[in-house]
């Protein structure tokens, strides 16, 4: 019904039914105007301002009085399909719809006529897991009914119990899993694993807090603790400062990521991990090394973007004002509307606007887009999906490597161009593997093998190609170099130089040239877009949305995560980013705090300002963990602008007015 509908903004007069805007078809919008006006819907009137018993009659119909009405019409054109036009036109109005006869419920008449306290089961599904947690525990039972449901009841009470205690009340029964985040899926399955009540067996969870606000971090460490008591292993991976200070052992890797890590640096209790040197994970968490609050914070310069009256999901008639050339980070619990907000309005309104499409949809009005050029997500979804794609060729180094190689007095003799140092297309490339470096049975039946191809021995280059040497080393061995290395090795080519010294800044100098980017995380692809948005000669008023940038990273590659945001304010660029990381938060110029809570009771803007500003507000969950931090790290003397104060006399004063 978009796509008949595009802009809820407009009226009947106006046009707000598309199809009837067509010269074919203008007589149909004239009529349902007659009709309208005999039936005291207003044609004046925005769509969205109707009511929903005006908008059903619009589009199904008043068959009584005439009218065929939207369904109507596509109903008539159906019956005129054969006409090739009508097809053409009907394709552009095609979509997923709810189905009429159901409601979307998906049952029959029958189940839906079933009900308990008063509520059919699919009106139970639409409750969130705390309304429908109350609604369980208030059904009482007669003795006939309990001999039947009681064990069902019980189980019932106890899976939404388990829900709940995940710190995923907000969500509703009917959600479609293909909508959750990560961490929803993952503790998710933790509330299934509690539910079975299993013994002796080991769970192995990778970042269970990702998504979670630190309100609800102690929450999932007593679910974790739950599970050991129980008579089970639990394997955690985390960086999570909270859930490592829970443990009762901890296991710390590194000294460093890449090459430069996989030993085991510590085993052993959390009071030992902060005594040890050795262990950057240790000097972090013992104060050691920290990330400091920033001795100034950005002044909002008077340019700011301004967005009015969302209302989409659980938003409740939100207006936002995101000051432009600082780094704004919008924070609350899980479920406030934080991804809605930024994701499904403001950037969705912004692309729209700028391909000349109307915002009405998303919101009522937005201002100040005309100060940003472009918008951009930096998210961390894969860079590739080929072992085609690397770091090299995603920063456009690969170009100068094979540049410089062409140039090379062999090469010339040869008559080799760049274009022969590239495994992408024909010349120098192995053609028994097309320059994959693997060739592909098919075992019909079987899953197809992967083999490394025979001809080139995986090298994906002729053999003739591999002969030609800069400084000694030939261009598949130079794809087998770290950025690190090749640094050092091309510290005479700046070309090469300018663009791989930005990946070892942010803490990816281990990322081999050549390594395919099916095999980076998440938080590497993420750095690595964020480090070619870095190589852009021009991010003069660019905005640059990131959603939660430090999943999946400790607490050094956040420090360095900064330092390369920093780097884009410094070239002009506008940062907005959603983030639970208090180190992060604490280091923004501005903070957007939404809730209170989440689901249908959040939704609301309930903080905005300087961290510190932020950080006073007892109406927010963010607030009470903001104070800790800037307590904790924010000893040294700042200026006076609002950003921050002295220890000793500001954050007392804010602990006193919290």
């Amino acid at each position: 019904m978009n796509l008949v509908i595009p802009d809820a903004g407009k009226s009947l007069d106006e046009g707000a039914i598309e199809p009837w805007t067509k010269p074919r078809y203008r007589a149909m919008l004239s009529e349902a105007k007659r009709w309208a006006r005999s039936r005291g819907i207003p044609t004046n009137v925005p769509w969205r301002h109707l009511s929903a018993e005006q908008r059903r009659l619009v589009l199904e119909g008043d068959p009584e009085n005439g009218y065929g009405g939207v369904k109507g019409f596509f109903d008539w054109l159906e019956r005129k399909k054969y006409k090739l036009h009508v097809r053409v036109f009907l394709s552009r109005y095609r979509g997923y719809a709810t189905c009429p006869e159901c409601d979307g419920t998906r049952l029959r008449e029958e189940a839906r006529a079933v009900r308990v306290a008063g509520k059919s089961i699919t009106e139970v599904c639409k409750l969130t897991v705390k309304e429908a947690r109350a609604f369980f525990a208030a059904l009482e039972l007669s003795a006939a009914q309990a001999k039947v449901a009681e064990k069902i009841l019980e189980e019932i009470r106890t899976r939404l119990q388990f829900l709940d205690e995940v710190g995923l009340d907000y969500l509703s029964l009917n959600r479609l899993t293909s909508t959750l985040s990560g961490g929803e899926s993952q503790r998710i399955q933790l509330a299934t694993s509690l539910g079975s009540h299993l013994v002796g067996a080991l769970y192995v969870l990778d970042e269970p807090s990702i998504g979670l606000h630190p309100r609800d971090t102690q929450r999932l460490i007593d679910i974790l603790k739950s599970l050991r008591d129980l008579g089970n292993t639990v394997l955690v991976v985390e960086h999570d400062p909270e859930t490592i200070s829970s443990a009762d052992c901890i296991l710390d890797l590194g000294p460093g990521a890449g090459e430069l890590g996989g030993r085991l640096l510590f085993a052993g209790a959390y009071e030992s991990l902060l005594g040890e040197h050795k262990s950057l994970t240790g000097r972090y968490l013992s104060g050691e090394l920290r990330i400091p609050v920033p001795a100034t914070r950005r002044k909002p310069t008077g340019k700011f973007l301004r967005l009015f009256g969302a209302n989409l999901h659980n938003l409740q008639n939100v207006d936002l004002m995101v000051p432009l050339h600082t780094l704004t980070v919008v924070t609350g619990v899980s479920g406030s509307g934080k991804s809605t907000l930024v994701h499904d309005v403001l950037y969705r309104a912004l692309v729209a606007k700028k391909n000349g499409g109307g915002v009405k949809e998303f919101c009522d009005r937005i201002e100040g887009d005309g100060q940003i050029p472009e918008v951009a997500i930096v998210d961390q979804s894969p860079i590739g999906r080929t072992p085609r794609s690397n770091p090299a060729t995603y920063l456009k180094a690969f170009d100068a490597i094979r540049e410089v190689f062409a140039g090379t007095p062999d090469a010339k003799r040869r008559g080799y161009s760049a274009g022969h140092f590239s495994f992408n297309v024909p010349g120098g490339r192995c053609e028994t593997c097309q320059g994959d470096g693997t060739v592909t049975v098919e075992m019909q039946f079987l899953a197809d093998v992967e083999l490394i191809c025979e001809e080139c021995r995986g090298t994906r280059f002729k053999g003739s190609v591999l002969e030609v040497r800069y400084r000694g080393k030939n261009i598949h061995e130079v794809l087998q170099m770290t950025v690190r290395e090749a640094l050092t090795f091309f510290s005479s080519v700046s070309r090469v130089t300018s663009k791989l010294k930005i990946l070892n800044e942010i803490g990816l100098g281990y990322l081999r040239l050549g390594q395919s980017a099916t095999t980076l995380s998440g938080g590497e692809a993420q750095r690595l877009k964020l480090a070619a948005h870095l190589t852009r000669t021009e991010n003069q008023g660019i905005l640059y949305i990131l959603d939660e940038p430090t999943t999946g990273l400790h607490f050094d590659d956040i420090q360095k995560l900064l330092g390369a945001l920093r780097k884009l304010l410094e070239s002009g660029a506008s940062l907005l980013v959603i983030e639970h990381n208090l180190d992060v938060i604490k280091s923004a110029d501005w903070v957007i705090d939404l809730g209170p809570e989440g689901g249908d009771r959040g939704g609301q803007i309930i903080a905005t300002g300087t961290p510190e500003q932020v950080a006073r507000n007892t109406q927010s969950h963010t607030a009470r963990f903001l104070l800790q931090a800037l307590q904790t790290n924010g000893q040294a003397k700042r200026s006076g602008n609002g950003a921050s104060k002295s220890a000793a006399n500001g954050l007392t004063s804010l602990q006193t007015e919290a």
